[in-house]
């Protein structure tokens, strides 16, 4: 069948999308709780496809998705770029909110990408992240003494959420008794990051929430400036090649970034990576008779149903891909969840498999912008998994429903059932 990428002016594109039952709600109900039937469909027969609901190209195929996070005419800087479009009075009313997205480095290119990654990373060394291992599992084996106790619990507001929400609120030096207080600014933040349904009606809260957490950490920035100490802040206070340094604006900016991608990427990665577990009992065993599996487990959680559901371009010059021309200036998602189930990329890739080698996946993107605190999320990930697995044997599914985040780039769980048997 024909790709159905055409633009939305060609009159036969509905109706061809129509007939391979293809339409443009990435965000319906049953696609929230199961996007890859309908990923796998658009891989298939429409691996470029414009939709007109979104007004953006969205692109399924492993390589395409590969070779567009290599291009730097995919442009991450989107957030210049959506101010500009507000009106007066929207601009005036979300200045706040731009004013800090603008300086995360994820939002960035070359080279204001490259100046604040090589300042920014020297707080994520190999050696600063292992040093966390041995609280990470002491955070981990608390909870489950508790959780071991229970009947029933939910896995994300007991287990998955506070393991981060501690993890990376003390790398950063944030005090224990303010630690409380990020779940609502984080959640805050993923209304404008990640685009929620019902976004408009919580862009004031939320832009609300944001510019109270950037006012707390611009203080804990003095602080740690006056007083330095072993954590996240202080680093990147001092982090320095030359004559250049981070300024304060900087700094608070990517601790946002860092407060809630520490928050969301790993809630949602040892979350999905649960309930996928959960869901093949031959996996699990495996997993439990060989904890070693449990490295290559996270990263086939990562590649089968991972925290990053698709990332978000802007093109800064035209692109020809699968005989579409995708014009400079417009937004382009690139679909990971696709991708990392291509058929030409993987074998059997709708299988779960804890032991899969190679697994080459981009659930953390690639490139210039792979993620800064992969290796973070996949300490706590691996330490979380395998100590739940080797713990609770007895753990299941509850018998409750499941609840999923309705988020368009990210795809993680709001509530997950569990019991004991």
């Amino acid at each position: 069948m024909s790709d159905l990428s055409a633009p939305a002016s060609d009159l036969s594109a509905p109706a061809i999308g129509s007939a391979a039952g293809i339409d443009d709600d990435v965000l319906s109900p049953e696609r929230i709780a199961d996007p890859h039937g309908y990923f796998s469909l658009l891989r298939a027969h429409a691996p470029v496809y414009w939709n007109e609901r979104y007004r953006a190209w969205f692109i399924h195929r492993y390589d395409d998705v590969l070779d567009s996070l290599r291009d730097p005419r995919f442009s991450s800087e989107r957030i210049g770029p959506a101010y500009d479009r507000l009106s007066d009075e929207q601009k005036a009313q979300r200045r706040p909110t731009y004013d800090i997205l603008m300086d995360w480095l994820v939002f960035r290119d070359p080279p204001d990408h490259t100046r604040l990654r090589r300042l920014v990373s020297r707080a994520f060394t190999p050696r600063a992240v292992d040093a966390w291992r041995d609280r990470i599992a002491g955070v981990v084996d608390e909870l489950i003494d508790g959780l071991g106790r229970r009947e029933r619990f939910d896995l994300i507001e007991d287990f998955a959420y506070p393991i981060p929400a501690v993890v990376i609120a003390e790398m950063m030096g944030v005090p224990a008794g303010d630690r409380d207080r990020f779940k609502d600014w984080s959640d805050d933040v993923m209304v404008l990051v990640f685009g929620a349904r019902g976004v408009g009606d919580r862009r004031a809260r939320a832009q609300q929430g944001l510019i109270e957490l950037a006012a707390y950490l611009g203080e804990l920035v003095a602080h740690y400036r006056r007083r330095p100490a072993d954590n996240i802040i202080s680093n990147l206070v001092e982090a320095s090649e030359g004559d250049d340094s981070l300024e304060d604006p900087e700094i608070v900016a990517n601790c946002v970034l860092f407060l809630f991608g520490g928050h969301e990427t790993t809630t949602n990665l040892i979350g999905n990576g649960m309930r996928v577990l959960l869901q093949h009992p031959d996996q699990i065993g495996r997993l439990r008779d060989d904890p070693a599996l449990i490295k290559p487990a996270v990263e086939e959680i990562l590649r089968f149903d991972g925290p990053s559901k698709m990332e978000v371009r802007t093109l800064a010059h035209s692109v020809e891909m699968r005989g579409k021309t995708l014009a400079a200036g417009d937004m382009v998602y690139l679909v990971q969840h696709a991708a990392n189930r291509d058929p030409e990329a993987f074998d059997r890739p709708d299988r779960f498999d804890v032991a899969r080698e190679p697994n080459n996946h981009i659930g953390f993107g690639f490139g210039l912008h792979f993620c800064l605190g992969a290796s973070v999320a996949r300490l706590e990930g691996a330490i979380a998994l395998e100590a739940l697995v080797r713990r609770l044997p007895n753990l299941e599914l509850g018998p409750d429903p499941e609840v999923w985040v309705p988020t368009m780039l990210s795809r993680g769980l709001e509530r997950l059932p569990v019991s004991l048997r």
